[in-house]
């Protein structure tokens, strides 16, 4: 027999009854059954119930085990009794009668729990994360993190791509983050960087007449943490193709993505209608450049309603230029009470509140009237129009933001989203997906001036001859891929033309010189014959995040940073010791 095991603890079934097996794994928990002694025994593939009575040769030895001891069990395999069999367990119609116990590896007193589904502080469970692995919830995850990277690879592979490596040890590119950098040993006082993402080498690739490349690449970048995106590095599907338009992209990634989520998520419905929506409707119609389209909620303009009204509010601040008032249209949400309550939401926001309508069942009994501090204010007749252009009825309400987009679209998405899922309008068994297309080239920053508002790599619509007239008019062959809420794929056709990259940089404020310094290695490349190509990424955190319906993005993670960015089980980030930073030609300014 095996030295450990003959058999995996999930392995087992009545076809193995009056066998004589062995065991090895974690002991998930003890019972104390009066007499008799039960121990779930766990391993990576499952859990088997291993019992003693006190006739066993192993009884003394089990009573000394502990949870999360590692043992090895040999014993007979027994059928348990109809009443007793656990449907729930693959192994639950057997059970192992013990003959002998092996102690292989003791554990001290534990800091949480294995067995269970507690929830744990988060210091805790990243500072354990070995322990915390361990868990069911966990190890599902990170076995469908596997399970998903597997089916990627081999969904690119028939799609005609080929996997090539790119370097992790680069020049700096800005990619929208904090570079990490690197101090190098052999040239004193310069620096490397981790890739933000194989951006240049994946366009050098298609340059040297690789046609269709994909990576599963790690990227590197210094970020504030959130619930849907890790501190400091991350692994994305990255692609690139050459002789493509945006179509030809969308055409190739559909099926990856599309029976991604139908394999590991069958029960889901995946419509395979994935629209295009430019980014400026986007920001109108759902508030966000990654809407969640189980929400059917479209935002409106209503601007000309609101102008020279009784409402004051609104009729002084249209007189400004560059304002407008939007409506949140709330299909059954027509009671003061459901208004109250998203006016309240508003102000935990940071707001004042919202403007609204409703309509019901007039108190004469003469129809359907509006009502609400707004109907009072601007009188039927606009009222009326509103309903009409929103497509509202009796029982219906509608929230009114004003102001400069800018300043109120963010909390709109916020509400049009908490609307939606008060009144039960959002499905909650779908992923909906949406290209979301037409991003801006360029966008003003808050000293005025002009800078890439995407990835600078990106191919400007129209050529050389759009980046003559006004940057901020400008569109990139941009795209990202919008999935229930968040921003799944980001991707663009590049710039494959050294006059149009000079022109592009030069808008942004990056002489000929700078753009030679930077990407110099790409700008060579171009000028001995680039071919037209784009591509994409997709985040695969993000991905397995959707696929295994959690929240937060360190539940799909093997062994993350907490929100501080800081690795709690190897004590990273650390001190340097004086001979590394010697070594290095470094010194560390003390904090002020």
């Amino acid at each position: 027999m095996h030295a450990y095991r003959s058999h995996t603890c999930a392995a087992l079934n009545t076809s193995n009854v009056g066998e004589t097996v062995r065991l090895s794994g974690w002991v998930h928990r003890v019972r104390d059954h009066g007499g008799v002694l039960f121990i779930d025994l766990r391993d990576h593939y499952g859990i088997t119930q291993v019992l003693a009575d006190s006739d066993s040769a192993a009884f003394g030895e089990i009573e000394k085990v502990r949870s999360e001891w590692v043992v090895q069990i040999d014993g007979r395999v027994k059928q348990r009794d109809a009443a007793l069999v656990n449907p729930k367990l693959p192994t639950g119609e057997i059970e192992v009668y013990a003959t002998g116990l092996t102690v292989l590896g003791e554990a001290a007193e534990l800091p949480m729990p294995v067995f269970g589904d507690v929830d744990y502080p988060e210091e805790t469970r990243l500072t354990y994360r070995f322990l915390d692995l361990r868990r069911e919830k966990l190890h599902k995850n990170m076995m469908l993190r596997s399970n998903v990277v597997r089916h990627l690879r081999n969904a690119m592979w028939d799609q005609g791509f080929n996997e090539f490596q790119t370097p992790i040890i680069t020049a700096s590119s800005p990619e929208g983050a904090r570079d990490f950098l690197v101090p190098s040993r052999l040239h004193p006082g310069k620096f490397y960087a981790l890739p933000q993402a194989p951006q240049q080498f994946k366009q050098l690739i298609m340059v040297a007449g690789f046609d269709r490349y994909f990576q599963i690449a790690p990227c590197f970048r210094d970020e504030d943490p959130r619930a849907d995106r890790s501190p400091t590095d991350f692994y994305q599907l990255d692609v690139e193709m050459s002789f493509v338009q945006q179509e030809d992209v969308f055409a190739a990634v559909q099926p990856v993505i599309q029976g991604l989520f139908q394999h590991f998520r069958p029960e889901m419905n995946v419509p395979t209608d994935w629209p295009l929506i430019a980014y400026r409707d986007s920001l109108l119609w759902y508030g966000s450049d990654k809407p969640d389209l189980r929400n059917p909620i479209k935002m409106q303009i209503v601007t000309e309603h609101f102008r020279g009204s009784g409402f004051a509010v609104f009729a002084k601040l249209l007189e400004q230029d560059g304002t407008e008032v939007r409506a949140i249209p709330a299909p059954k949400g027509g009671s003061r009470k459901f208004c109250d309550r998203m006016n309240a939401f508003a102000q935990k926001e940071g707001l004042p509140g919202m403007g609204y309508i409703f309509w019901r069942e007039a108190e004469d009994g003469s129809g359907m009237e509006a009502a609400g501090p707004l109907a009072k204010n601007i009188g039927p007749e606009r009222t009326e129009a509103i309903r009409l252009q929103l497509g509202l009825g009796l029982g219906d309400a509608a929230f009114f933001l004003g102001g400069k987009p800018d300043a109120f679209q963010s909390f709109a998405g916020k509400a049009r989203n908490e609307i939606g899922r008060e009144l039960g309008l959002a499905e909650t068994d779908s992923f909906r997906f949406a290209w979301i297309v037409d991003f801006p080239m360029y966008e003003k920053t808050d000293d005025g001036k002009i800078d890439f508002s995407h990835n600078p790599f990106s191919m400007p619509q129209g050529g050389l001859a759009a980046l003559q007239g006004d940057p901020l008019s400008v569109y990139a062959y941009q795209y990202d891929l919008a999935c229930n809420g968040y921003e799944l794929i980001s991707g663009g056709i590049r710039n494959h033309k050294p006059e149009i990259m000079y022109k592009a940089f030069e808008l942004a404020g990056y002489p000929n010189s700078e753009v030679d310094k930077r990407f110099g290695g790409m700008v060579k490349a171009f000028k001995y014959g680039a071919p037209p190509h784009g591509g994409c990424a997709m985040g695969i955190d993000r991905a397995v995040m959707l696929l295994a319906d959690e929240a937060n993005i360190r539940e799909v993670i093997m062994f993350p940073m907490n929100q501080r960015a800081e690795d709690l089980l190897m004590g990273a980030p650390s001190e340097p010791m004086n001979e590394q930073l010697r070594e290095l030609r470094l010194r560390v300014v003390p904090k002020d």
